[in-house]
C-alpha cells in the first residue's frame, strides 16, 4: 500500500467524487479509478459505493479513511522533522490536552519559546484522556496533558504545578447557587450532566459515596462546552472542573466547588524512550524551566 495511493483515496473520500478528486489531484479520472480498483483488490474489500452523483464509503472504507488520515499525518510530521534546516530551529510540535486551565502554563511556555525560535509551529488537539493517549501512542502527538494520574504509568511524564478542582456548574438562579460548597447530599434527586471519562474512571464515585448509579444522570459529555450550553437551557447541573466555563458577571452560570474538596492532578506525558525532534526537545527544556520557576 503506497502513500500516494492513500492520498488519492483520501481525496476521493473528501470530494465524494472520483471526478472531483481527479481535478484536485491533477490526475486523469481513468488513472484514479484504476488506482482505486487496485487498492480494493489489494485489500480484498470494496471501499466505495459508486452512485450516479457521488460516491460513499463502505464500512471498510470508513475505517481505511480514519487510518489513512493518521498515517498521512504521521508521514507529514516525519518529513517536516527530517527536512528542517539545521541553522534555523524550525518544525512542528503536536500537543494534545483535555480541557484544563493548566494549558495557561503551556501557553506561557510557547510564548517564551516563540520569542527565541519564531519558526516553530504548534498544533493543538483537544480531547479526553483516551483520545489524547491514543494519538500519542500512534505518534501523532509529541506530548499530552492528562488530568489525573490514571494511565500515566506507561509513559514518561512531568507533574505540572497546578490542580483542577471539581465542582458543580449551574445557572445563577439555581437554588444551589447560594451555597459556598456542594456536598453529596445536595446532588440527591437533581438532574446531573457528568463527564464520561470521570464516570468510567470512578473519579467521583468515592466523593459521591453512594456511587454514580444512584444519581439522576440525565446526560454525559466529553468536553464541557456543549454541556455548559445544556446547563444554560436548564437541562440540569454539570459536574465539571473549574475555570473552563465563563462564570463572570456577564454569564448566566456559576461554579460551586465540592466539599470535601476534590482535586485532579495534572501531568504532561510522552512515550517512553521517545526520540524527540529538535523543536520538541526545546519545548520540553523550556517547560521544565517554567516549572522550576
Amino acid at each position: 500500500m503506497e502513500f500516494r495511493v492513500l492520498r488519492y483515496f483520501l481525496a476521493i473520500a473528501r470530494e465524494e467524487s472520483i471526478t472531483g478528486a481527479a481535478k484536485t489531484l491533477n490526475v486523469t479520472q481513468p488513472t484514479l479509478s484504476k488506482q482505486l480498483m487496485e487498492l480494493e483488490d489489494e485489500l480484498g474489500k470494496k471501499l466505495l459505493i459508486r452512485g450516479n452523483r457521488r460516491v460513499t464509503l463502505t464500512e471498510e472504507g470508513i475505517l481505511l479513511r480514519k487510518r489513512a488520515q493518521e498515517i498521512m499525518e504521521l508521514v507529514d510530521k516525519t518529513e517536516t522533522e527530517i527536512g528542517s534546516v539545521d541553522e534555523v530551529i524550525s518544525g512542528d510540535i503536536y500537543i494534545g490536552s483535555g480541557e484544563t486551565d493548566a494549558m495557561r502554563l503551556i501557553a506561557k511556555t510557547v510564548k517564551k519559546l516563540q520569542e527565541e525560535h519564531p519558526h516553530i509551529q504548534y498544533h493543538l488537539y483537544s480531547g479526553n484522556a483516551d483520545d489524547v493517549l491514543e494519538r500519542l501512542d500512534k505518534g501523532l502527538l509529541d506530548f499530552g496533558i492528562i488530568i489525573g494520574a490514571a494511565h500515566i504509568q506507561k509513559y514518561d511524564y512531568l507533574r505540572l504545578p497546578a490542580t483542577d478542582t471539581w465542582g458543580l456548574l449551574m445557572k445563577k438562579d439555581s437554588p444551589l447557587a447560594s451555597l459556598d460548597s456542594i456536598r453529596p447530599k445536595n446532588l440527591i434527586g437533581i438532574p446531573l450532566l457528568c463527564s464520561r471519562q470521570a464516570l468510567a474512571g470512578n473519579e467521583l464515585s468515592g466523593w459521591i459515596r453512594g456511587g454514580s448509579e444512584n444519581q439522576n444522570i440525565v446526560a454525559t459529555y466529553n468536553l464541557i462546552y456543549n454541556a455548559a450550553l445544556m446547563v444554560e437551557e436548564g437541562i440540569g447541573y454539570a459536574l465539571c472542573l473549574d475555570k473552563l466555563v465563563n462564570t463572570t458577571s456577564v454569564s448566566n452560570l456559576c461554579f460551586v466547588p465540592l466539599e470535601p474538596r476534590l482535586e485532579a492532578s495534572l501531568n504532561i506525558v510522552w512515550k517512553k524512550y521517545q526520540v524527540f525532534s529538535k523543536v520538541a526537545e526545546k519545548f520540553l527544556e523550556k517547560l521544565q524551566k517554567e516549572i522550576q520557576n
